[in-house]
């Protein structure tokens, strides 16, 4: 969706256009639940989150000033949404590791492993500073957001998306590397090679 589509998006959500609302939600979703998962909320609040930030949209997108930047908005939103729920309720950034599913069922060591392996890699990005944590998680949206959307939501120039994306890859293999043995799989819980 180009920012002229955007625009006519908006303009016509705010018209009362069903269509017009779901191309934003489609398009904007995976970003909202990005910035709510980035600040480290859990499943459930990140829906709670994600869904009062559309809330806010339908509220406030008749009076939207710059309607190309709705995705912007929404990041805007999200971030604050997730600042006042952390507030009223304070909560404690908690990162909650997601269960992997699907395919064939692996021997129990195996599953164990790759537990461990992902609460490795989820106690890692709960331990990045802010900014990383949230730029890895709009990245990894799906559907992925360009690097002019990033840019725009994240106010960072897109000269520097790429270098600080690096940066910040590099510091959650170090942080990872602590938990997993020398031939790369994660250590006994408690235990450090």
């Amino acid at each position: 969706m180009t920012d002229l589509d955007v625009t006519g998006a908006v303009t016509a959500a705010a018209a009362g256009d069903a269509d017009a609302w779901n191309a934003l939600v489609d398009r904007y979703s995976g970003l909202v639940w990005a910035v709510a998962r980035g600040e480290g909320l859990s499943r459930a609040d990140a829906a709670d989150v994600s869904q009062t930030t559309w809330l806010r949209l339908a509220e406030h997108v008749g009076r939207i000033r710059a309607p190309e930047r709705v995705g912007s908005w929404l990041a805007t939103t999200a971030r604050h949404e997730c600042w006042r729920l952390a507030k009223t309720a304070s909560l404690v950034s908690s990162v909650e590791p997601e269960r992997l599913g699907g395919g064939e069922a692996p021997g129990a060591d195996a599953q164990v492993l790759e537990a461990e392996e992902l609460e490795a890699l989820w106690q890692a990005l709960g331990a990045l500073p802010p900014p990383c944590r949230v730029l890895l998680r709009v990245l990894v949206a799906d559907p992925p957001p360009s690097y002019a959307e990033v840019s725009e939501m994240l106010g960072m120039p897109i000269g520097s998306i790429g270098p600080r994306r690096a940066r910040c890859l590099e510091r959650l293999r170090e942080l990872v590397a602590p938990f997993a043995s020398s031939d790369g799989q994660p250590t006994p819980s408690g235990s450090r090679p």
